[in-house]
């Protein structure tokens, strides 16, 4: 299968490679690129770092994890095509030399490409944008001096891309010429329930953060596959006053600009998740179709209510999201079906979620707790309280509700709950956390979000005498 692409502002067309072939080996070992480093190959240290841009602009994506024919009608930069044709450097180069911000510069590159797409897109919360960029050395200090000094500089003009190559056309969407048979890029919703519905065993690739690692660390082959990202119908998003209906391919990134008005609490869980590399290859319907008990976008949308569409063939079907999820690794998924939208309920003011991993930035959950109660005066009228990371799946805790509703809002109500949440999880001990942490602080949890809800600050980000 032919992908093309701009590399550094040149057209490049690559032909007879793996299907799952990713961009920082292909830089390395076919083009000489080696700027661009190998650190974890797994989408967490940031020193793969790229800068890709498609219709909605640049972002920064993980080279390690990101496979050649995703790149199909984008424009790609490395660090080696961030200085100027005439070799001058860009203004975030220049502030990182001028403020000591690199040492060993193994990590450099990726920080190049994080502030200089940054620098494109006129963001300027450096820490955040950072959060997926490990420096093994210099401290962040001086790189965020540098970020702040560089700010105001004006784009360089060779940072502005040529006019992409375009995706690829109908005709080819199903072909499977190349180094590996079975191949596919589908063009919409309507072709890939075609063709998945007939090759069931496929994997289906989205943003490739989880599907990735099976590559790079589990070193699966994997065929036959369908590329997702050419289905533009599936990254669309319907608004009404009550609800958005999201896209499976949508990606967190998205998420999280979509439901920050209205879910703040929830928005802030999404910044973090991964990093700002990870939140813009990652999908909505990935983090729900792999059935992880620890992912973190399904226990805010149980919490919700939230709707889950699946698809076969033509076959369409709606099915609650908690309902999903059945056992560990086991989902409520035929074969040749698969995740097409999200229903989402809007307007519910009651919910917070609260994340807890060892680091604050990119780290998996051990407990991710979502809380969701309506109050009719002091009675709690409505109670929906969901944890990830308590069981082998994402789960409501039915006896911690039944303690609340209809319950007076007072604290005894919610030492109540705390103590029925035995009922509802025996967690498992891990590396993460022991089981006893995990029901201690998911009942501390249940404590917090009165304390929240009653006005108190609960932000752990905070730092108060």
């Amino acid at each position: 299968m032919e992908t093309t692409f701009l590399l550094n502002g040149e057209t490049v067309r690559v032909a007879d490679e793996p299907a799952t072939r990713t961009l920082l080996d292909w830089l390395r070992e076919r083009r000489g690129l080696t700027g661009t480093k190998e650190g974890c190959n797994e989408g967490d240290c940031g020193a793969c770092t790229v800068i890709v841009t498609d219709a909605d602009g640049p972002r920064t994506l993980n080279a390690c994890i990101l496979f050649l024919p995703q790149l199909e009608g984008k424009a790609v930069r490395t660090v080696e095509g961030i200085a100027g044709p005439d070799g001058g450097l860009h203004p975030m180069q220049e502030a990182m030399v001028t403020h000591h911000g690199s040492q060993c510069g193994f990590c450099t590159p990726g920080i190049i490409a994080t502030l200089a797409c940054a620098h494109s897109a006129g963001k300027t919360d450096y820490a955040t944008q950072l959060a997926g960029n490990l420096c093994r050395c210099t401290g962040y200090a001086p790189i965020l001096r540098a970020a702040e000094a560089a700010s105001d500089a004006p784009v360089p003009d060779w940072m502005i891309e040529p006019p992409l190559p375009g995706p690829v056309s109908e005709a080819r969407e199903a072909t499977t010429a190349g180094a590996e048979a079975g191949v596919v890029q589908p063009r919409s919703s309507d072709a890939l329930a075609t063709w998945y519905a007939d090759n069931p065993e496929a994997t289906l690739i989205a943003g490739a953060t989880d599907v990735g690692l099976w590559v790079t660390k589990q070193l699966r082959a994997l065929s036959p596959v369908a590329y997702l990202s050419g289905c533009e119908d599936l990254k669309t998003v319907h608004t009404t006053k009550d609800h958005w209906q999201v896209g499976a391919m949508v990606t967190i990134s998205e998420l999280l600009e979509l439901v920050c008005d209205d879910y703040p609490s929830l928005a802030e869980m999404l910044r973090r998740y991964g990093s700002v590399q990870v939140r813009n290859a990652a999908t909505l319907g990935g983090n729900i179709a792999n059935g992880s008990p620890i992912g973190d976008s399904p226990p805010p949308l149980i919490a919700l209510g939230a709707t889950l569409h699946l698809r076969h063939r033509d076959k369409r079907r709606e099915i609650p999201l908690e309902a999903f999820f059945l056992d560990y690794g086991k989902q409520d998924r035929a074969q040749g079906e698969f995740v097409e939208a999200i229903t989402i309920p809007r307007g519910q003011t009651g919910l917070r979620v609260y994340k807890l991993s060892k680091r604050f930035d990119q780290d998996i959950s051990a407990v991710c707790g979502a809380l969701n109660l309506e109050r009719d005066g002091d009675t709690i009228a409505r109670t929906r309280i969901v944890f990830g990371g308590m069981a082998g799946i994402p789960k409501r805790a039915s006896a911690a509700e039944q303690a609340l509703t209809g319950a007076p809002w007072t604290t005894a109500s919610f030492e109540a709950a705390a103590t029925a949440l035995s009922e509802d999880f025996t967690p498992l001990s891990d590396m993460r956390a022991s089981a006893p942490y995990r029901l201690r602080t998911a009942q501390n949890m249940l404590h917090r979000y009165m304390a929240d809800l009653d006005g108190a600050a609960t932000s752990l980000a905070q730092v108060r005498p």
